[in-house]
């Protein structure tokens, strides 16, 4: 199971109440990584902060360059330091394996650096597990998506996704909604300064 991976096909696969920016996704697979590293043994937490096991060795490249990228000496890193260093430019690297694997192709996303098209993703084994899980509204996939804006919308016979049983994932899916939170609220500031800016050149 790669968590960042089903979430980046979520992103592209089901509407949101927004288009998902660069920055909100990178936070969000940097999350999704260390969901995978707890689910794997290869990290637990104290409190806030993310004490490193055995680097983890699997078939998923990107897992294991974040397991091998964890602080090891004390007092360690917080989840909320692990977004912002391990999420800078990640959706972009994620793109980037997709692609030369075969599991996106063509347009680009409009946050995505090479260009404005939209990557198409191709019919593939990983999609359609990404898909089954989110029907299914697994917790931590779901708790992902909404932090994106992607809310886990049931039909008439389901019921809203419920939260993860794991206190450690709970820690993880806070700091990345308390993440992107403050993300959009950077980008609100530089708007407000921005447009203060430009009255002060219109001005007569």
């Amino acid at each position: 199971m790669s968590t960042p991976r089903d979430l980046f096909f979520v992103t592209l696969d089901v509407p949101g109440t927004h288009p998902v920016e660069q920055g909100d996704l990178s936070l969000a697979l940097a999350g999704a990584e260390l969901v995978d590293l707890l689910s794997a043994g290869s990290v637990s937490l104290d409190g806030e902060r993310i004490l490193p096991g055995l680097v983890p060795t699997t078939d998923d490249r990107l897992l294991d360059q974040a397991g091998a990228a964890l602080v090891r000496e004390a007092p360690y890193e917080t989840v909320e330091d692990w977004l912002w260093r391990r999420g800078r430019g990640l959706a972009s690297t994620y793109v980037d394996v997709l692609e030369a694997t075969g599991q996106v192709a063509g347009r680009r996303h409009r946050w995505m650096p090479r260009g404005s098209d939209r990557p198409v993703p191709v019919d593939s084994p990983a999609r359609r597990a990404a898909a089954d899980r989110w029907a299914d509204r697994e917790p931590v996939l779901a708790g992902l998506a909404a932090a994106l804006g992607i809310p886990a919308e049931p039909d008439d016979e389901a019921e809203e996704a419920a939260e993860p049983d794991d206190e450690a994932a709970l820690t993880v899916l806070a700091a990345v909604h308390d993440a992107v939170q403050e993300l959009e609220a950077v980008r609100q500031r530089r708007r407000i300064e921005d447009a203060a800016f430009d009255n002060i050149w219109r001005a007569p």
